[in-house]
């Protein structure tokens, strides 16, 4: 009777080091996976930018090609490099871009108390270092409060203001909108943003979701569109990676996009072009609808559906905005 017994004890411990095996070996696969992508989010942003020292510490920018400036400001996620990846179109079409990293992203530094407002006075001395004394100013999605504060702090500085899916104030948009069903669900994805790797593991395994979390689109929207703009919102997903180095910036974001105060924008009083989308579930189609509607004899381009990438209106968007800045006076 003993040898069965120790026959079935050799089993389990075969089986248990099987199961250790097969485990080592998926941890392997896994981390190399995750390393090699790694350094391939990283090259996307090595030797594109510069950095200068300033009042608020180290800014960091790239200035790309010629001919009338234009700053573009990123959104949440982002960094210089979004800034590029989305102006990529205004470049093609002879304009320069001046692309920052907001505070907090990347190699800029997050200062202490640091808001809204300061970040816009940082970006009007970003401007004078370069000595450009006025730009066509984009700002995208959390990108616009600082677009829009430098609209009215420094007036003298912005020959247009565009903004792009805007995280303003509106009455009827929730505070904090977002796409998180329920409190959970916000805390998991807060944990997703704080971690490379969960956050690697998200976009390689649960890719719909991350859609829907983190671009605040209908993956559904995302999965009918053309090859190209499927691409799109994939790469734009995939370099808010590293995650770690955009971490602060994320934070200040998520507590001033998600509670924008109702400024005065009825000052403004530069040309305005405001580009919305529906299906957008940090609900900014309802913020630019009513700033467009605030600024003074302001556009609004709203698309009939797209969510918070816009999606299948990427070129659409971009024409508009390059026929904006070539009918603008000259300076």
């Amino acid at each position: 009777m003993r040898r069965p017994r120790a026959t079935s004890r050799r089993r389990g411990r075969l089986a248990g080091v099987a199961t250790l095996v097969a485990v080592a070996i998926v941890a392997a696969v896994v981390s190399v996976a995750f390393h090699r992508d790694m350094r391939t989010a990283r090259a996307h942003t090595v030797g594109r930018s510069r950095v200068v020292d300033s009042p608020w510490g180290p800014i960091e920018y790239a200035d790309v090609g010629s001919g009338p400036p234009v700053l573009m400001i990123h959104g949440s996620g982002g960094g210089f490099d979004q800034g590029l990846d989305f102006s990529a179109p205004l470049a093609r079409e002879g304009v320069r871009i001046i692309a920052p990293s907001r505070f907090g992203y990347l190699r800029s530094a997050m200062p202490e108390g640091a808001t809204v407002e300061m970040q816009a006075d940082a970006l009007d001395w970003l401007m004078n270092r370069l000595g450009i004394q006025q730009a066509v100013i984009i700002g995208g999605s959390a990108g616009a409060l600082s677009a829009t504060q430098l609209a009215l702090r420094h007036p003298e500085r912005c020959r247009g203001l565009v903004l792009v899916v805007p995280a303003l104030h509106a009455p009827d948009r929730l505070p904090g909108a977002n796409a998180a069903p329920d409190p959970g669900t916000q805390q998991a994805i807060n944990a997703v943003l704080g971690s490379d790797l969960l956050f690697w593991a998200g976009v390689r395994g649960a890719p719909d979701f991350m859609t829907r979390m983190v671009l605040a689109t209908d993956p559904a929207t995302v999965g009918a569109a053309a090859e190209g703009e499927r691409r799109r919102a994939a790469d734009v997903m995939f370099h808010i990676l590293p995650v770690s180095e955009r971490r602060e910036g994320l934070l200040m974001d998520s507590a001033t996009a998600g509670a924008p105060p109702d400024w005065p924008v009825e000052r403004i009083a530069c040309p305005a072009l405001v580009v919305g989308a529906r299906g957008d579930l940090y609900e900014t189609d309802k913020a630019a609808v009513e700033v467009a509607g605030r600024i003074p004899g302001a556009r609004l381009v709203m698309y009939p559906d797209g969510g918070h990438l816009w999606i299948g209106h990427d070129a659409e968007l971009w024409r508009a905005v390059g026929a904006f800045v070539k009918d603008l006076p000259p300076v």
